[in-house]
C-alpha cells in the first residue's frame, strides 16, 4: 500500500510494508524539483535514516532495477 500527497515544493510517497512476516517501517519519499529523499525510521536506533538521490541517480537506479549485472551508463536521446 502507499499514499501519495501533494505538497507545497514536494510530492511525499509514503510506503507501507503490508507484506506476510517480518514488516519494515514505512518509507517516505520526498520528490523535491532537485532531489529525492528517502527516509524510514530504524526501530534499532530510534533514529531516522536519510538517503538523498540527485534527479540522474533515482533514473539511474530506476533503470537498474530492469537491467542483468554489468556497467551502465544512460544517455539521453537527442
Amino acid at each position: 500500500m502507499f499514499t501519495i500527497e501533494h505538497d507545497f515544493d514536494a510530492t511525499v510517497i509514503t510506503l507501507v510494508d503490508e507484506a506476510d512476516g517480518h514488516l519494515q517501517e514505512d518509507i517516505t519519499v520526498q520528490a523535491f524539483e532537485d532531489c529525492v529523499v528517502l527516509e524510514q525510521l530504524d526501530p534499532q536506533t530510534d533514529r531516522v535514516q536519510r538517503i538523498t538521490f540527485s534527479p540522474a541517480q533515482l533514473r539511474d537506479l530506476a533503470a537498474a532495477m530492469n537491467l542483468p549485472e554489468g556497467i551502465y551508463r544512460l544517455r539521453r536521446e537527442t
